[in-house]
């Protein structure tokens, strides 16, 4: 297969599960009634966190930032926390309680009963998104979990009030559906509070 073949191939998969996610009505209901928690949240004065590993984490930060400064025009900044960014915390936690409790201890020390916490796993599986989940239930979070098709998601769905499963379980489909979906999100909550 040549380079050309191999991009060509890329963008027709892009364009198929972008096709399939926007004519998927369970996935743009889930969408909305995601927006609509995230805002009904922040009206409350609550925040969002969001976390995931690798690509995930970098959609984490991605998402944290486009609440805090802007998607689409100037307004007030909304609060929103990426909890894979603080290399101190995270390295503190990983070795005083392990890996799998990185994102699950922030959540218990930042969180707070009407919070939104986003969970950004491809697979569904990743144990310390899990146990983060597991967290946010306990103190009273709204737990939302960003997924795909694979069989894991199925570890993800029963710890999430709401899940947006990406229709493919291709990781970088996945993520690809996962930023576009937030970005939407981010948009309509944008809107909706500040016009």
């Amino acid at each position: 297969m040549s380079d050309h073949d191999i991009a060509t191939a890329h963008f027709g998969r892009s364009l198929d599960v972008l096709a399939r996610a926007a004519g998927d009505s369970e996935f743009r209901a889930a969408m909305l009634a995601i927006a609509h928690a995230v805002e009904s949240s922040l009206r409350d004065g609550g925040k969002v966190m969001l976390a995931g590993n690798g690509g995930s984490a970098s959609d984490a930060q991605h998402i944290a930032g486009e609440f805090l400064s802007r998607l689409r025009f100037d307004r007030q900044p909304l609060p929103a926390i990426a909890l894979t960014t603080d290399s101190s915390v995270l390295t503190a936690i990983a070795n005083d309680y392990g890996y799998e409790q990185v994102f699950a201890r922030q959540l218990r020390g930042l969180g707070r009963k009407g919070d939104v916490f986003i969970a950004i796993s491809t697979s569904g599986k990743s144990p310390n998104v899990l146990a983060a989940l597991r967290a946010g239930r306990e103190i009273g979070v709204t737990t939302i979990g960003f997924t795909g098709t694979a069989p894991g998601a199925a570890l993800m769905q029963p710890l999430c009030d709401l899940v947006l499963v990406a229709p493919s379980d291709d990781t970088p489909l996945i993520q690809q559906i996962h930023i576009t979906a937030a970005h939407a999100i981010c948009e309509i909550v944008e809107r909706n509070m500040f016009g």
